[in-house]
């Protein structure tokens, strides 16, 4: 199979596709290549012929770019600090000659790398796959539906659509292009965009350069739109016969810093060499590759290598620096007890968990130091169309000035332009209120008797308009297109013969079309108008149709039709006014408004020359208003309120007007419900328009009493002048985009999240974060998937550094049981210790980082990132934990030899053998080590919270004696995980031989009552060290509350209803850094 495709990849014709056609795409009719591909430029393929396409031609990808390279995986196992602590340990072992302390090193050495490889190695794949789901997407049309679909997956006879920002996903014969142009400097080396056209065919010796009806894969889409099919894929395409040439490795080596002329200095040659090994020393250690997190955990490990050096010499130090083989091996002993072995593997894999999840949740994870920072998140700047609302828009009302107001009733089909009554009323909006009467119910047919005014108003409703309306093969009205556009080219399709898909020229147009495009000037930010220019085919006038925000619209407007008039008017200021009165009327119902205008173009018109957009958005007749009704996400509301339980401040930055976006924003919860309590000044900051906000400076929007809660006709450079002003007060924000203009403040914000379905691959590519269904939610459910990693990754640290920390201490201190030569008796021995990291907390850490998240992991503050995992609470805890564990561990050890026994006495060489007189000490030992392997146990289940008690984990759960065990049954890999401790340390202590020989200890029996006690001991002092932090938070919180209620509206807007606003939002952000 190999073989055949390698073939016919060496007889690939350029321009052809993946299974030869009679003729190169380019040098055929965009029918006839239609026709040979058996594409539909009407309904696209369906599911199953797409399917088989992909089976057979397979992957739309260029080759095999690498994937997961077990090599390096294996590589950094070895090149750790961890593991070549290890590698010293079994070094200095068997050069004492301690054969089985070095053998057992070597194979916990074996173990951990195995293990290491494994573990990465699945996450790598995990990683892997994830970043398959964040690679661009396309949009192609399947079963008469506009669908979005992974690149990798476009076959053959696709018919896709391209946008503005677009990364073109493979070799496209263009069926309609408006405005197109796209930036081929990756295929030609064109540094300009080449504009593109589609009836025009070209040689089939044509350069790919010059096919100007062809849209190259990897290309990006610079202006316009269009539609084509796809003729070739992967490593057919133009690009992919240049694929290698893109996987050039960066390289590794400093470049010499070089004067002018090209030549350097020998110092310059010193530094690059000083600095190239410094790097590759530090991607050794892992300290400057990976997440910020990742990193600063390498820096621990070899922080922690450091300390286990100062141990060993400690140890040494203390026993008059012998050389002696048993003095030796205390001090690898004391080098071991600080090295978390696992640390990096199991951070690792609570990562990769962690991403996974996030895709079970709609999430993708772009990199992983957004996971990271998603749990720091205290502000989130949302936009409003589709995210906080459904974007399945319906239009409600259409206001004509010269005739009325026309109201569309119920429908459960937004699609369906045959649902839904229509009632008519002479009434303008301004005066209407929700519950009025909406008039009496017509027929559409009727309406349109002389009826010039309406007709007029459709002509814009249909042509200034890019969406398909229609019925498919199964008589289902299936739509294509932007939301709102949709929604009104329902409203116009309504009218009978008013769907512009008939009477357009074009792919779709019937045989009669009335019309044909000329030129279009898309939707644009900045501009926030869409206009085309059509000719009427059988009169040859031209007329410009034009839709967008009511302010920039009217302001374009020189001439209205008025009701006493089939005339049009001259417009004035009074009417404009009038106009705005009647918006306000339709954004008070929650309705998203548009105006409508047109006008006659008389001016000359030649083929491919450049028209002014200023000329044709100029002396526009005002046609009328339209309200869309794009109701809120059920979920957003919920979403919203959780994000005031968890300290996050939601934002709203839209396109829309103040009072449509006031009214959506009310009714999901981002305004407080007591608006008329504020005072006029934070009032007045909550809501703001992007041209009030902007005109502020730096200083003044700094000195507002609140950053704006709802920002309506918001401009790109708005959203990124919001995030500057949200940094400049300390805050961390997360910023959603989907538009190419979206790009600046995506990079700009500390999380960027882009929009899967709608948002464009420019987009998607600056971000950190892609919703796969572009919902409010998601962005929480991204949250609180960060917090809970975060909180896991605590967990883990917490429990393996407070082991630590019990081993060294008790390793230490034991310095002091000397036998007769002076020489100090280890309370645990070195493979103890290494059974301990490895089994005892290696495989419960693991348990841990699959822990689910606590229950008030959304009721709480963001995490400080300045601070990270290592909180003054984490570091008090270990201290803590540890020192009660060693002093425990200590404890037992000394029971047993001085309580119970005569101490060391005249025994001899007890750190190597069970003879010489250590029976006592060797019991002592094993009670030792019994201790420490069920404290460290104890302590995973512990550590499930940082705060609440084992026995009480759930806030209001009944279950008072047994909830314990539904918490442990719960998370069944960290339950297995300790069960499997508590077993295998019977073996070890009286299988003969391995315990006195391997481990160093033997078999106890009345011991075990100290071990019980001990636990019992150990148990209730983190039992009672939770009930000290308990009383101290819940004080704390008492006290930073200031008396705010439970309700999470009101403690979110507690602090504005303060006369001095600005004062008190800044001292709440004080108490949430602080914490």
């Amino acid at each position: 199979m190999g073989g055949k495709k390698d073939e016919a990849l060496a007889n690939h014709v350029s321009g052809q596709s993946n299974k030869p056609i009679s003729a190169s795409a380019h040098a055929l009719t965009w029918n006839q290549v239609a026709e040979e591909l058996n594409a539909d430029t009407d309904d696209g393929l369906t599911t199953s012929d797409a399917a088989q396409r992909l089976e057979e031609h397979g992957l739309n990808e260029l080759g095999d770019a690498g994937g997961v390279n077990p090599g390096k995986i294996l590589l950094r196992q070895v090149a750790n600090a961890m593991t070549l602590v290890l590698i010293l340990a079994m070094a200095v072992s068997f050069g004492i000659g301690s054969y089985i302390e070095g053998g057992v090193v070597a194979g916990v050495i074996a173990i951990n790398i195995t293990v290491g490889f494994m573990q990465e190695f699945q996450a790598e794949k995990t990683m892997g796959s994830l970043r398959s789901l964040s690679s661009p997407t396309a949009t192609a049309v399947r079963n008469g539906e506009t669908t979005t679909v992974a690149t990798k997956e476009i076959v053959p006879g696709d018919m896709v659509e391209l946008k503005t920002g677009d990364t073109i996903p493979a070799d496209v014969r263009l069926v309609e292009a408006v405005n197109f142009e796209s930036d081929e400097a990756l295929l030609t080396g064109e540094s300009l965009p080449v504009r593109k056209e589609t009836e025009t065919t070209f040689d089939a010796d044509t350069g790919p350069g010059d096919r100007l009806n062809v849209a190259y894969s990897s290309a990006t889409v610079t202006k316009g739109r269009a539609s084509g099919i796809v003729f070739a894929t992967g490593m057919h395409t133009e690009i992919g016969t240049i694929a290698a040439a893109l996987r050039k490795k960066d390289s590794k080596v400093r470049p010499v810093i070089r004067k002018e002329d090209g030549g350097a200095k020998p110092h310059r040659y010193a530094q690059a060499a000083i600095l190239t090994c410094s790097d590759a020393v530090g991607h050794f250690l892992g300290v400057n590759v990976g997440t910020p997190l990742q990193k600063k955990l390498s820096r621990l490990a070899v922080l922690l290598f450091f300390i286990a050096v100062i141990c060993a010499i400690i140890v040494l130090a203390a026993n008059d620096f012998r050389s002696d083989g048993e003095v030796i091996i205390y001090a690898v002993a004391t080098g071991l007890s600080m090295i978390p072995a696992s640390l990096v593997v199991v951070l690792t894999i609570t990562m990769a968990a962690g991403t996974k999840r996030m895709v079970e949740r709609n999430v993708i994870v772009r990199n992983l130091r957004s996971l990271e920072a998603l749990g720091a998140v205290t502000d989130i700047c949302s936009d409003k169309t589709g995210t906080l609302t459904q974007g399945k828009m319906v239009a409600k009302k259409a206001w004509i000035p010269a005739r009325g107001t026309y109201t569309i009733g119920q429908t459960n089909e937004p699609f369906n332009p045959t649902s839904g009554s229509i009632s008519f009323t002479d009434k303008e909006p301004q005066n209407m209120a929700e519950s009025d009467s909406t008039g009496e119910e017509a027929d559409f047919t009727s309406m349109l008797e002389n009826n010039q005014e309406l007709k007029d108003y459709l002509k814009v409703a249909s042509l200034a308009n890019l969406a398909h309306v229609h019925q498919n093969y199964n008589r289902e009205w299936v739509a294509r297109g932007d939301p709102t556009e949709i929604a009104i080219q329902v409203f116009a399709s309504r009218f009978k013969g008013w769907n512009r898909r008939a009477s357009v020229a074009g792919p779709t147009a019937g045989d009669n079309p009335m019309y044909k495009m000329l030129a279009e000037f898309p939707f644009d930010s900045d501009v926030k108008k869409m206009s085309v220019l059509y000719k009427d085919i059988k009169t040859e006038k031209m007329n410009v149709y034009t839709k967008g925000a009511v302010e920039r619209v009217i302001a374009s407007c020189t001439s209205y039709v008025p009701a006493s008039s089939d005339q049009s008017i001259e417009m004035t200021e009074e009417y404009r006014e009038h106009i705005l009165e009647n918006m306000e009327g339709l954004a008070k119902l929650g309705l998203r408004v548009l105006a409508l205008a047109s006008k006659p173009y008389n001016e000359r018109y030649e083929e491919g020359v450049e028209i002014d957009r200023g000329i044709i958005e100029n002396d526009l007749t005002f046609r009328g208003l339209i309200g869309l009704y794009d109701p809120p996400r059920p979920e957003s509301a919920p979403s919203v309120k959780q994000c005031h339980q968890a300290g996050i401040e939601v934002h709203m930055l839209t396109g829309d007007h103040p009072g449509t976006a006031r009214a959506i924003a009310a009714q999901v919860g981002i305004l407080p419900a007591k608006m008329d309590e504020l005072s006029k000044d934070v009032a007045d900051s909550m809501v703001m328009t992007a041209s009030q906000f902007d005109k502020l400076s730096d200083n003044e929007i700094d000195q507002l009493p609140v950053l704006p809660l709802v920002i309506a006709r918001c401009a790109p450079n708005t959203k990124v002048r919001m995030i500057e002003a949200l940094h400049r007060r300390k805050r961390f924000c997360a910023m959603t985009g989907d538009g190419v203009n979206d790009s600046p403040s995506l990079k700009r914000a500390d999380v960027g999240i882009a929009m899967g379905q709608a948002g464009s691959d420019v987009a998607k590519d600056a971000s950190d974060i892609i919703l796969t269904d572009d919902n409010f939610a998601s962005i929480l459910a991204a949250i609180e998937e960060g917090r809970r990693t975060f909180d896991n990754i605590q967990k883990f640290v917490l429990h393996l550094l407070a082991q630590n920390i019990a081993q060294a201490v008790t390793l230490l201190i034991g310095l002091v049981f000397k036998d007769r030569d002076s020489l100090s008796v280890f309370p645990i021995a070195p493979v103890e210790i290494l059974w301990v990291i490895m089994v005892t907390s290696g495989i419960p850490d693991m348990g841990l980082g699959f822990e689910i998240a606590a229950p008030d992991v959304l009721r709480r503050p963001p995490q400080s990132l300045k601070r990270g995992i290592f909180t003054i609470e984490l570091m008090v805890d270990m201290l803590v934990y540890g020192l009660w564990m060693g002093a425990l561990c200590l404890a037992a050890f000394v029971i047993v030899l001085y309580g119970f026994a005569n101490g060391i006495g005249d025994a001899r060489g007890c750190n190597n053998s069970i003879q010489g007189g250590c029976q006592q000490e060797f019991r002592a030992r094993a009670t030792c080590f019994a201790c420490i392997t069920w404290f460290s146990l104890f302590l995973a289940w512990e550590c499930l919270d940082m705060r609440r008690s084992f026995f009480h984990m759930q806030p209001g759960s009944k279950k008072y004696l047994t909830q314990w065990m539904h918490d442990i049954w719960r998370n069944k890999f960290l339950f297995y995980a300790i069960m499997a401790g508590f077993i295998t340390i019977f073996p070890i202590l009286y299988i003969p031989t391995l315990n006195t020989v391997v481990f160093k200890h033997t078999g106890i029996s009345w011991e075990w009552a100290i071990v019980f006690i001990a636990a019992f001991l150990f148990v209730g002092g983190v039992e009672f060290w939770k009930l000290c932090k308990r009383v101290y938070f819940r004080r704390r919180a008492k006290k930073g509350s200031g008396g705010a209620g439970e309700d999470p509206e009101s403690k979110m807007f507690a602090r504005y209803l303060s006369t001095d606003s600005r004062d008190s939002e800044l001292k709440n952000e004080k108490m949430t850094n602080s914490s």
